[in-house]
């Protein structure tokens, strides 16, 4: 059997997506069956994912309407129960108000393990208060979607940066938030002095960005235990900051933690059951 590229221990990567039929993404099934095939050449053994609506073939991908939602949902549930390696985040968007709350609920009791927020409203705004409150009652971290620095309005989406959700996590102490792609663009130094001191704010290690440097900033600002690896829609540059991560001066706990052993401490205790058993008891959970 060929060794993984990021070798033999466990790797989760958190932030994983994946396509339905008649997405925006005209071969959404081939890049599913792809994503799968690459993860078990990396060594990836779970894919917690999402899917996005209708990634902007019929509402847009950021405002998905709740007739995608709903599909798009069903889809990534049934992605779950068709394969072992995939976990479910239910992407909903926070403009529907109860029509969300009630697909959360939905999905919860279909499996899911987390909860997807994309750019439909502002992280802090108190119209996602009810989520983060359903979240709460699922043991769910929430996954939102950010933009390092926010410094003007963009086209198509109602941003987040790291200080509105150091805002939002403040409010609502427990619940872990997981702020996405801290690589995916902007200053992810603003986003490291906005959350040091926010301990139930994790950052997502994924997006296209691999700087020099990025890493052992994130690991300064907040520790090994609040750092989680995910690839996003880019593979290849999660494998990169994998490579990254073994020259940093990580210890082997640390590196555990990062792959795998924070993702465990912080989803449902269903979600990674096979795994759950190997945390070392000389760590906090």
């Amino acid at each position: 059997m060929t060794t993984p590229l990021a070798g033999g221990e466990p790797l989760i990567d958190v932030h994983a997506h994946f396509f339905p039929d008649g997405s925006g993404y005209h071969n959404g099934w081939h890049l599913n069956a792809r994503r799968l095939e690459a993860g078990d050449r990396i060594g990836i053994v779970f894919h917690v994912a999402s899917i996005l609506g209708s990634w902007g073939a019929t509402s847009p991908t950021y405002f998905q309407s709740l007739a995608d939602t709903v599909p798009a949902n069903d889809a990534m549930l049934a992605l779950q129960a068709a394969d072992a390696r995939v976990r479910t985040y239910v992407a909903v968007n926070p403009n529907d108000g109860a029509g969300a709350v009630a697909e959360v609920e939905r999905c919860a009791a279909r499996g899911a393990v987390g909860l997807k927020l994309a750019a439909a409203r502002r992280c802090d705004d108190p119209v996602v208060t009810p989520l983060y409150e359903c979240a709460a009652r699922h043991g769910f971290p929430v996954l939102h979607h950010i933009w390092q620095h926010r410094r003007r309005h963009w086209p198509g989406q109602d941003i987040s940066d790291g200080a509105d959700l150091a805002r939002a996590a403040t409010r609502h102490p427990t619940v872990s938030f997981i702020l996405a792609h801290i690589g995916g663009g902007g200053d992810y130094a603003h986003t490291f002095a906005a959350v040091r001191d926010v301990p139930n704010v994790y950052l997502d290690l994924s997006g296209s960005g691999v700087d020099r440097g990025m890493l052992d900033d994130a690991l300064a600002a907040v520790g090994a235990q609040r750092l989680l690896w995910g690839a996003d829609i880019t593979l290849c540059t999660g494998l990169a900051k994998l490579r990254a991560l073994e020259v940093i001066g990580l210890s082997a706990d640390e590196l555990a933690d990062i792959r795998w052993r924070n993702a465990v401490r912080i989803f449902p205790a269903h979600a990674f059951a096979s795994l759950g058993g190997r945390l070392s008891p000389a760590r906090p959970a």
